[in-house]
């Protein structure tokens, strides 16, 4: 009785394993008519044990795509000669699907036989095949864009862009060209496509990825570009120590660029981090002295905080020295003198000797006075601008405004100019 039933059982073992490798078969003889058909009846052969591990299997499941690919590809390219095109979705479809059993047939035909030999016959035909086939990942990338399915159009990109460094072309290189402008616009394309599908992590791994290896000159992008769009993502998903860490590389590496070493300084601002934004902050400057408005009135404005006013003055002189516009030095010197008027005022209000009064009086006045030139030079830039912010001139007023007050409190005649700008900040 056990004897019966272990002979029926290997019997069933031995049929099923045997209608697999039929299937492989029907399936080889459906494609040339059928894809269709030809996908269906591949599909078991690929989960079976017994051909599961069988290079030509995944082949033949690489070829039926790649037939259906070719198909369309072949009416697209006798449109002009039929007047009917393909189906460009079927088109991609088969492009896409052939790539991983492609793959997979190559990696089981470099397994050795049982004599320690590799005997890879599917190589060959898989690179002439993927290699024939290259340059309409491009295309494939292009036509989902334009459907505005940004992560289908990242898939085809990305495959365009790894497909060259693929362990099968080790030994046959030829044929791609990974240095030319094309090569490095299809990997930017990879990257902003993934960004605008809002896939963080596979964004990251592509600009991870790009930095990574060495950057070819191009008109698409510059070396920089995909250093900030990694901080960008960074930021984007609370990856704070991430970020820092790219905006110190950046800073770095780029160091006349305009968005590593300002953010860096930001982030050491908001961390309390003042030493290192100094640092920063000096680097920058050295980097771009004739440029650096910006850049100095940051550092005037933390020893400002410190209430270190010597420091902070000679700073905001020298961004006004570097540019006579610069708005922040501007704005922010008249403040600096606003601020120590405002201590000698008070200090002032705390005496009751009336020399030491009367002294304190005439240093307050002498500050607002430095303040004035200015703060009404602010004042006259931000009006004279061809598309005047209101809100930015009316806190200039006001600060005027504050100025002309306090300065006719201490008998210095500004009733004019305070009348103007009460009626103007009226309007």
């Amino acid at each position: 009785m056990k004897r019966t039933l272990l002979v029926v059982s290997l019997c069933l073992v031995a049929g099923f394993s045997f209608a697999q490798k039929k299937a492989v078969k029907e399936a080889k003889a459906a494609m040339k008519s059928n894809v269709a058909e030809a996908r269906e009846l591949i599909k078991p052969a690929l989960t079976d044990a017994e051909t599961m591990n069988d290079p030509d299997a995944w082949k033949l499941a690489g070829d039926i795509e790649y037939k259906a690919f070719d198909d369309e590809r072949s009416k697209e390219q006798l449109k002009e000669v039929t007047g009917k095109g393909g189906d460009e979705e079927a088109m991609y479809v088969g492009l896409f699907n052939m790539y991983d059993p492609y793959i997979k047939a190559d990696e089981l035909g470099q397994v050795p036989d049982e004599k320690g030999k590799v005997k890879n016959k599917v190589r060959k035909d898989i690179i002439r095949t993927l290699k024939d086939a290259h340059p309409f990942y491009i295309n494939g990338g292009v036509y989902y864009n334009d459907k505005k399915d940004f992560a289908k159009a990242a898939d085809f990109f990305e495959r365009y862009w790894e497909l060259p460094g693929l362990e099968i072309f080790k030994e046959d290189p030829s044929g791609f060209n990974t240095s030319d402008s094309i090569f490095q616009t299809i990997k930017y394309y990879a990257i902003i496509s993934a960004i605008q599908a809002q896939d963080h992590p596979r964004s990251i791994r592509l600009l991870k990825k790009i930095n990574a290896e060495p950057y070819v000159a191009n008109s698409t992008y510059k070396e920089s570009d995909t250093y900030e769009l990694l901080a960008s993502e960074y930021q984007t998903v609370g990856d704070s120590i991430a970020f820092v860490a790219i905006l110190r590389e950046g800073a770095q590496k780029f160091p006349t660029n305009q968005y590593f070493t300002p953010n860096l300084i930001n982030e050491f601002i908001k961390a309390g981090k003042t030493n290192e934004a100094m640092d920063y902050l000096d680097q920058a400057i050295a980097n771009a002295p004739t440029t650096s408005c910006d850049l100095y009135s940051v550092k005037a404005s933390l020893y400002a905080e410190k209430k270190d006013y010597v420091k902070a003055g000679e700073v905001y002189d020298a961004a006004i020295k570097a540019d006579p516009n610069c708005e922040r030095a501007l704005e922010g010197l008249g403040v600096l003198y606003v601020l120590q008027a405002q201590d000698l005022k008070e200090k002032a209000g705390q005496t009751t000797n009336r020399k030491e009064q009367s002294e304190l009086d005439k240093q307050t006045a002498d500050m607002y006075q430095k303040a004035l030139p200015y703060l009404e030079k602010y004042r006259d830039i931000l009006k004279g601008k061809a598309e005047p912010d209101k809100l930015d001139i009316k806190q200039a007023l006001m600060k005027l405004q504050n100025v002309y007050y306090n300065l006719s409190l201490l008998n210095v005649d500004k009733s004019k100019e305070l009348d103007l700008i009460d009626k103007e900040l009226a309007q």
